[in-house]
C-alpha cells in the first residue's frame, strides 16, 4: 500500500515524468468547478507558501519556467554572481516583478519584499572578513548597494511591503551583519525603529513563564530563536562598548537605538504580563557575565575608572532601565546569585554597583547588609571570594560619595577598629585578615594604603606582630610609589582622577569641609581634633597655614572666622601664630582702606540695570489692570527675569542647578547690589497683589503671580530668601498690611513650586539639615512676644486664607503642599491662645465662601479675619488632617517660647488659657488626635519630655545671654513648671491608697521611666561631647526633682510590710549611675538635692507610728545602698541641721533620730580635731568620721594643715585608711576642676601628711588601689562615693605621691611591687587613650605647680622609679607578675623585660639552693 502512494504524494504520472507546480494547478482547476471564495482562499495559501518558502529562486523558477532566465529575475536573486542588476533597470525589475504577482495572484509588495530579504541574506551568508565580523566585504558592500536601489525604487512605487519585509529579515536574522542592517536604516528602507518593533514577540515569546534560561529546553517550550536574537544584539552591544564607541559614529547610533528596546515606550503594551522582567533578568545577568576576562587584583587596581561618572552614558542608561522593572531588593539579590554561581566581568559588576547606589538611596543599606554577610562568611570559613567580593563592593560603593554611601574609611574603623570587628573571633581570623590586606599591597592604591595605616584594625597586643608587620609592608610600599602618609588630607576623596593631591590643595579642601561640619554642627570636627594629637605634621604644616590665609576680617564674624576662635579656645593653635595671622588681616584691611580713597565707582553703571528692572516691574502692573494686556503678561515675565539677571550680575547662562540654599537665619546678610534688586522685586510683587486684588479675587487673578515667582527660582533664590529671612524674622512686626498679605501670598506660590527647588540650610542652631522652602517659612515665625505673636498671626492668616481662595477646588493635600503643618499648627496656637472665643465648640460650620476683601483694605481687621478663617468649613475639613493637627507636644512647644515678660496676655490670662489647654483641651482628646485620652500620667510625661527636650534644642539658645532664665534660657518654663507641679499633686491623689504616691506596683513612679528611657538614647562614653550632653541631661532631671514634692524621691509616708528601701530604689540607682559621676561636688551631691532628699525623709517617717525608727532604717540602709547621701549630708551639715531640726521638732517631741544624731557627731568631730588644743574620739562608722574630716580639712589655711594632721598618729587605722582615700578624690579633684576647695598643692600636701602618718604606723594601704565591687569592706562602700572618672585616675594620684614613698615600705609590702606595677601600666593606658589631658595643668597654672602633674614627666618618673625598685624586690613579691603582663606586657617593653628577668633569676635560685632536710 505505500507504494501505491508514492507516486502522487510525489507528484510524479505514471511515465514517471514530474510536473511542474503550473501543470498540477492547472489540473485541479480542470477538475473542479470554479468558486469565488475557493479562489481567495487559493491565493492565501499561495502567499503563505511563498513566504515560508526558504528557496525563493527554485520557486519563482518553477512558476516561471525558462522566461525568468530571459528577465533575468533569477540573477537579480542570485547576489552570488558579479553581473547582477548589471543590465536591468529597476523599472524593468518591478515590471516583471509585477507580472509574476499578477500570475501568482499575490501582492506585488510582498513579492517583493521577499525577494529583497532574500537578496540581503544571501549577500551576508556569503564569507566575511575574520577581523571584521559585523562589517560587509567590499564586494558585498557593492551588491548589497545595487540590491537597495532596486528596493528603493520598488518603495517609492509602492510596489514594497515594510511589513513583510521586516518579518523576512527576522527569519534570517542568524546570518544578517550589522552593517547590512544599518544600511537598510540609513538607506530609509526600513528604520531600526520599526525592526525593533518585533521586540515585543521576541520577548513574550522567549522569556516565558517558568523558564529556565540556564538550561537547553524543547523547542515548542521556549523559542529559542527569540533569545538568541535578543542575546546576540545584546552581546555585540557590549562588545561594542568594550572595544570603544565614539560619540555620535554609527555604531554608538546603533547602540542608543538598541537599548531604547528596554524603554516603556518599546514594552509598553506587554508591560503587565511577567516576560519584561525575565528578559531584563537575563539580560543584566549577561551584562555581568559576559567576557569576564579580568581578575579581581586587575579590579583593585582599576575600580576607580569604573565609577557612575566614568561609565560609558549608554551602559549607565541601560543600567538606569533595567532599574525601572526590578526593585532594588531583586538588584541586589540577583547580584549576589550572579556572584555566587557564574564567572564575572568585573569592570561590569562594579560599574552596577557605582549606578545602583546613585539610582537607588536605599540600596545603600541592602549593600550593607549584604557586604555585612559576605564579611561574616569570610571569616567564618576563610572564604576568599566573599572577602574580595565584600571589599571590592564597599571601595566601589564608597567612590560614588558620602551622599551615596559611607567612606571607606568609615566602613574599615566600623569593621575591624574594635574588638568587636570581624577579625576579634579568633588567631585565625585575624591571620587571615592581614593575609589578605598583605596579598592586596602590590595592587593598592596609595589612598587605601593610608587608611590601613592611619586606621588599623584593633587586635590583642599579642598578636601585634601581625599588624607591625603589615604596616611595614605597606609603608614600604607607599615609599616605593613616593608617597608620604603625613601628606594625606583630613578628608580623603578616593574617587579624585589622581591618587594623591599636592599637600596645599589638599590642605584646602580639608579646611572648606572643616568649615562646612563646624557650621552644621557648632563644634570641632572630631577629624580635626584628632589630626592635632595624632598627626601633627600634617596638621601644623599645611592644615593650619591653609586655614589662616590673611584676609580682610568681615564686619560680623562668619563660619571661617567662628571656627578660628573655637580652635584657639581649644588651644589648637599656637599663640604666636594666631597672633601673626591678626597682624596680617589688619594690615590687609589697611591696604584696602587705602586702595579705596584713590578709587571711585560711577554709580551710573549700578543704576542703569536696576532702573531698567524698576520700568519693567511698572509694565507689569500696568498690564495687570489693563484686561485688554492679560495677553502679554508672559512676555513681560520674560523681560522681567532678563533685567533682573542683568540686575545682579548673573551671566547669561542661567542654567545652573543650585544643589542648596545656604544662609544664616541668625544673622542672615546680603550684597547691596543684591538686596536693591531683591526689595524691588518683592515690594513689586506685593504691590501687583493689591493691585490685583482690587480687579478680582485671588482664583481669578490669572497666573502673574506663578509667573514671577518662577523668576525668583533660579540663581536669585538664595537672595530672595535671605531678604525674607531679614524681613519676617527680625522685622516682622514693623511691616505694613500689605507688606504682610504679599509675602503670605509669596510664600504659598513658593510652597507650590516646593518640588522643584532646592532645600534651605540655616546653620547652627536653628537646624542641622536641609529644609524645604514651606517648612523654611515656618521656621521664619517666631513665638516670642507680644509683637511677635501678633505678627505671626497675620501672616498666617494671610497665608492661609490666600491658598483657600486661590485654589478653591484643589484638594485638601495640595492645600497642605503649599503651606508646612508647623506654619498651620501656629495659627490655631495663636487664635486658641489670643481669642477665647475661639475656645468655644463650633456649633454650625460656616458655609458662605472666604472673603479676601478684608484682608487687603488698608484698615485689615486682622481678629476678624482670623476668626473668620477659624470657622470657615474648609478650613475645619483642613485641620482632620492628621499632618495639621496641633498636638499637646506641638502646643507645649510652642508654649515653652513665649516670654512671659513680653506675653500678650497677662499672667492670669495666660494661667487661665494653660488650665483650660491642658485640661478641657488635650486631656481629654484621643491619643490619635494629639491628646492624652484621659490619662493625667500621660500628659505629664509628654510635658516632662517636652520639657527636656526643649532644653536640649536650639530654640532654647536663641535668646539674651544675660537673662536670668530658669529652664532652658526663660522663664516660660516657669509657668509650665507649675502645670506640673499641679498635675503631679492631682496624680498622687488620684493613686491606690496601698500603693505609694506616684508608684505603680511593678513599674516605679513614672518620672524614673522617663529619665531611664531618655538616658538610654544618650551617647555613652568619656568623650568630651558625650559627656557633657549627658550632664546637660542630668540637670535638668534634678531641676525638675527639686520642683516637684520631695515625696518622689522617697515617697509619702513608710509603710512596714514594705521594705524601706524600695521606695528610693530608684532614685538610690539614679544616684548611684548617673548623679554621683555628673552632679557631685567635691565628693558629694549639690546642696539643693541633699536638702530635698531629707526633707522627704522626714515628711515620709513623720507620717510613720515610729518616725524614729524609720529614720534609722532609712539612713541605714543608706550606708550600702547609697553611702553618697551621707557624705553630702556632712559636707552641707551646716546649712541642713537647722532645717532639720525645724521640721522635725514641729511635728515631733523627741530627740533627733540616732542616725541623723551620728552625722551630728562625726561634723562635731572634725570641728574639735582641728582645734587647736582638743583630741577628740571618732565615732562609728569610721568612714563617716573620715568623710567629714576631710570636708573640715577643706576649710583650714593652707599653712596649718600639715600641723592640725599630726593629730592623725592616734587615731584609728581604718579612719586614717579612709581619711586617705577621701584626700585622694581631693588630690584628682583639684586638678580636674578649676575652682575646687583645695588647690592642686595643698591637696598633695595633705595626701603627703596623711601617707606619712599611715607609713609610720605600718598601715597597709595599698587596699585602696585595688578596689572592686565584690570587696565588701572598701570596694563596696568607696566605689559608690567616688566618680568613675576619679578611681580611673587613681594610678595618677598614685604616682604623684611618688616622692613620698618610703623605700622600707616598698620593700616591706609584698604586694607593692604588683600595684606600683599595674598603677603604672594603667597609667600608660590612660596616657595613650588621651584620658590623660583631662589633669593635665593649663597654662595659667603651669607656674603655681611647679612641673607637678604633667602626665609625660609622671610616667617618666614612675618608670624610672620601677626600674630601679625591680632588682631590689625580693623574690616573694614577684608572685603575680605573670597574671599583670599576661595583656599588657607590650605597653612598656623595657619594664616587662626587667620583670620577667628578676622573676626567673628569682626562680633560678631556688633552684640551686641546698634544701633543708633538719
Amino acid at each position: 500500500m505505500s507504494d501505491s502512494q508514492v507516486p502522487s504524494s510525489s507528484g510524479q504520472g505514471a511515465g514517471g515524468r514530474r510536473r511542474s507546480w503550473a501543470e498540477l494547478l492547472a489540473g485541479r482547476v480542470k477538475r473542479q468547478k470554479y468558486n469565488p471564495e475557493r479562489a481567495q482562499k487559493l491565493k492565501e495559501s499561495a502567499v503563505r507558501l511563498l513566504r515560508s518558502r526558504q528557496d525563493l529562486s527554485a520557486l519563482l523558477l518553477e512558476v516561471e519556467g525558462l522566461q525568468c532566465k530571459k528577465l533575468c529575475l533569477s540573477n537579480l536573486i542570485d547576489c552570488g554572481s558579479s553581473e547582477a542588476h548589471a543590465n536591468h533597470s529597476s523599472s524593468f525589475i518591478g515590471s516583471a516583478l509585477q507580472d509574476q504577482a499578477s500570475r501568482l495572484g499575490v501582492p506585488v509588495g510582498i513579492l517583493s519584499a521577499t525577494m529583497v530579504a532574500s537578496g540581503v541574506g544571501q549577500i551576508c551568508a556569503a564569507p566575511v572578513d575574520p577581523s571584521h565580523p559585523v562589517l560587509l566585504t567590499v564586494e558585498q558592500r557593492k551588491k548589497l548597494s545595487s540590491l537597495l536601489e532596486v528596493a528603493q525604487y520598488l518603495l517609492a512605487h509602492n510596489m514594497f511591503s515594510r511589513l513583510s519585509f521586516c518579518q523576512e529579515l527576522w527569519k534570517i536574522q542568524n546570518s544578517l551583519l550589522l552593517e547590512a542592517v544599518w544600511r537598510l536604516h540609513v538607506q530609509s528602507i526600513v528604520s531600526l525603529q520599526e525592526l525593533l518593533e518585533f521586540v515585543q514577540m521576541f520577548v513574550l515569546r522567549g522569556f516565558q513563564k517558568n523558564l529556565d534560561l540556564r538550561r537547553t529546553v524543547e523547542p515548542e517550550k521556549m523559542p529559542q530563536v527569540a533569545v538568541d536574537v535578543l542575546q546576540r544584539m545584546l552581546i555585540f552591544a557590549l562588545d561594542a562598548l568594550a572595544a570603544g564607541v565614539q560619540e555620535e559614529s554609527s555604531t554608538h547610533k546603533t547602540l542608543r537605538c538598541w537599548f531604547d528596546v528596554f524603554s516603556g515606550h518599546t514594552l509598553g503594551s506587554i508591560i503587565s504580563t511577567d516576560s519584561p522582567k525575565r528578559f531584563f533578568s537575563h539580560t543584566l545577568t549577561q551584562i555581568l557575565t559576559h567576557s569576564p576576562v579580568l581578575k579581581a587584583s586587575d579590579a583593585v587596581q582599576m575600580q576607580r575608572e569604573w565609577s557612575f561618572a566614568r561609565t560609558h552614558p549608554l551602559l549607565t542608561a541601560l543600567y538606569r532601565r533595567l532599574f525601572v522593572m526590578m526593585s532594588p531588593e531583586e538588584l541586589v539579590g540577583h547580584l549576589q546569585e550572579v556572584l555566587e554561581t557564574q564567572e564575572v566581568n568585573w569592570q561590569r559588576v562594579l560599574s552596577f554597583v557605582s549606578a545602583l547606589v546613585v539610582c537607588f538611596p536605599e540600596a545603600q543599606q541592602l549593600l550593607k547588609d549584604w557586604v555585612a554577610r559576605l564579611m561574616a562568611q569570610a571569616f567564618e570559613s576563610c572564604q576568599l571570594d566573599s572577602m574580595v567580593t565584600a571589599f571590592l563592593v564597599v571601595r566601589q560603593a564608597a567612590l560614588e560619595g558620602p551622599f551615596a554611601f559611607q567612606s571607606y574609611a568609615d566602613w574599615f574603623k566600623a569593621s575591624f577598629g574594635s574588638a568587636r570587628g570581624y577579625h576579634g573571633c579568633s588567631k585565625k581570623a585575624l591571620v587571615f585578615l592581614f593575609k589578605f590586606l598583605s596579598d592586596l599591597v602590590p595592587f593598592e592604591s596609595p589612598r587605601y594604603l593610608q587608611v590601613h595605616i592611619l586606621h588599623p584594625p584593633l587586635v590583642p597586643s599579642r598578636y601585634r606582630s601581625l599588624l607591625i608587620d603589615y604596616i611595614s609592608l605597606a609603608k614600604t610600599r607607599l615609599a616605593d610609589l613616593k608617597v608620604s602618609i603625613e601628606n594625606m588630607g583630613l578628608y580623603e576623596d578616593l574617587s579624585s582622577a589622581g591618587d594623591i593631591t599636592e599637600p596645599h590643595s589638599q590642605a584646602l579642601q580639608d579646611v572648606e569641609k572643616a568649615i562646612m561640619v563646624f557650621e552644621h554642627t557648632g563644634k570641632i570636627p572630631v577629624t580635626v581634633m584628632e589630626a592635632s594629637i595624632f598627626r601633627r605634621p600634617y596638621y601644623m604644616s599645611h592644615f593650619l597655614p591653609a586655614l589662616l590665609t590673611p584676609r580682610v576680617l568681615p564686619k560680623v564674624p562668619d563660619s571661617r572666622v567662628a571656627f578660628i576662635e573655637s580652635l584657639k579656645r581649644a588651644d589648637k593653635i599656637p599663640p604666636s601664630l594666631y597672633s601673626t595671622y591678626c597682624q596680617a588681616c589688619t594690615t590687609a584691611e589697611a591696604k584696602l582702606e587705602d586702595a579705596a580713597l584713590g578709587v571711585r565707582a560711577d554709580p551710573s553703571c549700578a543704576e542703569e540695570p536696576l532702573g531698567q528692572l524698576t520700568a519693567a516691574l511698572e509694565e507689569l502692573r500696568a498690564s495687570m489692570t489693563n484686561p485688554s494686556q492679560h495677553d502679554v503678561i508672559s512676555a513681560q515675565v520674560a523681560v522681567i527675569s532678563e533685567r533682573l539677571r542683568a540686575a545682579l550680575g548673573h551671566s547669561e547662562d542661567d542654567s545652573v542647578e543650585i544643589a542648596k540654599v545656604q544662609l544664616s537665619i541668625d544673622a542672615p546678610r546680603l550684597e547691596p547690589r543684591e538686596h536693591t534688586a531683591v526689595d524691588l522685586l518683592l515690594t513689586s510683587f506685593c504691590q501687583n497683589l493689591m493691585a490685583a486684588s482690587i480687579v478680582a479675587p485671588p482664583e481669578r487673578q490669572g497666573p502673574w503671580a506663578t509667573l514671577l515667582v518662577r523668576t525668583m527660582c533660579g540663581r536669585v533664590l538664595p537672595a530672595v530668601l535671605t531678604r525674607l529671612c531679614q524681613l519676617l524674622r527680625h522685622q516682622g512686626p514693623s511691616l505694613s498690611a500689605p507688606h504682610i498679605l504679599g509675602l503670605g501670598a509669596l510664600a504659598v506660590h513658593l510652597g507650590e513650586s516646593r518640588s522643584v527647588l532646592p532645600e534651605v540650610d540655616v546653620g547652627p542652631p536653628a537646624a542641622t539639615v536641609g529644609l524645604p522652602v514651606p517648612e523654611f517659612f515656618e521656621n521664619l515665625l517666631t513665638c516670642r512676644t507680644r509683637d511677635s505673636l501678633l505678627f505671626c498671626l497675620k501672616f498666617c492668616t494671610a497665608a492661609v486664607s490666600y491658598s483657600l481662595c486661590k485654589f478653591p477646588s484643589q484638594s485638601l493635600g495640595i492645600l497642605c503642599s503649599c503651606l508646612s503643618s508647623g506654619l498651620i499648627k501656629k495659627f490655631q496656637f495663636l487664635v486658641l491662645r489670643l481669642f477665647p472665643e475661639a475656645r468655644q465648640p463650633l456649633y454650625r460650620e460656616d458655609a458662605a465662601s472666604l472673603s479676601w476683601r478684608p484682608l487687603y483694605l488698608p484698615s485689615a481687621d486682622w481678629e476678624r479675619a482670623a476668626l473668620s478663617l477659624w470657622t470657615h468649613r474648609t478650613f475645619q475639613e483642613l485641620l482632620k488632617e492628621e499632618d495639621v493637627q496641633l498636638t499637646y507636644r506641638d502646643w507645649l512647644y510652642l508654649e515653652l517660647e513665649i516670654r512671659p515678660e513680653a506675653d500678650a496676655l497677662s499672667d492670669t490670662e495666660r494661667q487661665d488659657f494653660h488650665q483650660w489647654a491642658i485640661h478641657e483641651h488635650f486631656l481629654p482628646k484621643p491619643s490619635a488626635s494629639g491628646g492624652c485620652d484621659g490619662d493625667l500620667e500621660a500628659a505629664c510625661t509628654i510635658l516632662v519630655n517636652a520639657l527636656m527636650d526643649f532644653h536640649q534644642s536650639s530654640r532654647s539658645y536663641g535668646h539674651s545671654e544675660n537673662s536670668n532664665w530658669v529652664f532652658g534660657g526663660h522663664t516660660g518654663n516657669e509657668d509650665i513648671i507649675s502645670r506640673l507641679q499641679e498635675m503631679a499633686a492631682d496624680l498622687e491623689l488620684q493613686q491606690d491608697p496601698s500603693v505609694p504616691p506616684g508608684h505603680s506596683p511593678s513599674q516605679g513612679h513614672f518620672l524614673y521611666g522617663i529619665f531611664h528611657r531618655r538616658l538610654q538614647a544618650l551617647i555613652s562614653g568619656w568623650g568630651v561631647a558625650a559627656s557633657l550632653g549627658r550632664q546637660r541631661e542630668l540637670l535638668m532631671y534634678k531641676r525638675i526633682l527639686l520642683r516637684l514634692p520631695s515625696s518622689v524621691l522617697c515617697g509619702s509616708s513608710f509603710q512596714a510590710q514594705q521594705p524601706i528601701t524600695a521606695r528610693c530604689e530608684q532614685f538610690f540607682h539614679l544616684v548611684n549611675s548617673e548623679m554621683r559621676n555628673i552632679c557631685s561636688h567635691r565628693g558629694a551631691l549639690t546642696q539643693d538635692i541633699t536638702a530635698h532628699f531629707f526633707r522627704g525623709l522626714l515628711n515620709a517617717s513623720l507620717r510613720s507610728r515610729d518616725p524614729s525608727l524609720m529614720v534609722d532604717l532609712m539612713l541605714a540602709k543608706c550606708q550600702t545602698k547609697c553611702p553618697l547621701i551621707l557624705t553630702s549630708a556632712l559636707l552641707w551639715w551646716p546649712s541642713l541641721e537647722p532645717m532639720l531640726l525645724c521640721q522635725w521638732r514641729r511635728r515631733c517631741q523627741r530627740p533627733l533620730p540616732r542616725e541623723l544624731q551620728r552625722l551630728q557627731e562625726g561634723r562635731q568631730f572634725a570641728s574639735d580635731f582641728l582645734s587647736p588644743d582638743a583630741t577628740p574620739q571618732a565615732p562609728n562608722p569610721a568612714w563617716l568620721s573620715a568623710a567629714a574630716l576631710y570636708f573640715a580639712i577643706q576649710q583650714v589655711g593652707e599653712e596649718n594643715v600639715r600641723t592640725q594632721l599630726e593629730k592623725l598618729d592616734c587615731e584609728r587605722e581604718e579612719l586614717l585608711v579612709f581619711l586617705f582615700f577621701f584626700s585622694l578624690m581631693g588630690l584628682l579633684s583639684s586638678h580636674l576642676t578649676l575652682n575646687s576647695a583645695l588647690g592642686p598643692l595643698k591637696a598633695l600636701d595633705v595626701c603627703a601628711a596623711i601617707l606619712e602618718c599611715l607609713e609610720k604606723r605600718k598601715i597597709s594601704w595599698l587596699a585602696l588601689f585595688q578596689l572592686t565591687e565584690s570587696d565588701t569592706s572598701l570596694g563596696c562602700l568607696l566605689l559608690r562615693v567616688a566618680p568613675d572618672q576619679h578611681t580611673r585616675l587613681l594610678p595618677f594620684a598614685f604616682y604623684s605621691l611618688l616622692s613620698n614613698f618610703h623605700e622600707d615600705a616598698a620593700m616591706r609590702e609584698e604586694a607593692f611591687l604588683c600595684v606600683a606595677v599595674d598603677m603604672y601600666l594603667k597609667l600608660v593606658q590612660l596616657f595613650v587613650a588621651g584620658d590623660t589631658s583631662t589633669v593635665s595643668p593649663t597654662a595659667g597654672r603651669s607656674l603655681e605647680l611647679q612641673g607637678q602633674g604633667d602626665p609625660v614627666d609622671l610616667i617618666t618618673k614612675a618608670r624610672l622609679f620601677l626600674l630601679q625598685l625591680i632588682p631590689r624586690c625580693p623574690k616573694k613579691n614577684f608572685s603575680h607578675i605573670t597574671e599583670l603582663l599576661a595583656d599588657r606586657g607590650d605597653y612598656d617593653p623595657e619594664v616587662s623585660a626587667a620583670l620577667r628577668s628578676r622573676q626567673q633569676a628569682a626562680h633560678d635560685t631556688d633552684l640551686y639552693r641546698e634544701p633543708h632536710l633538719f
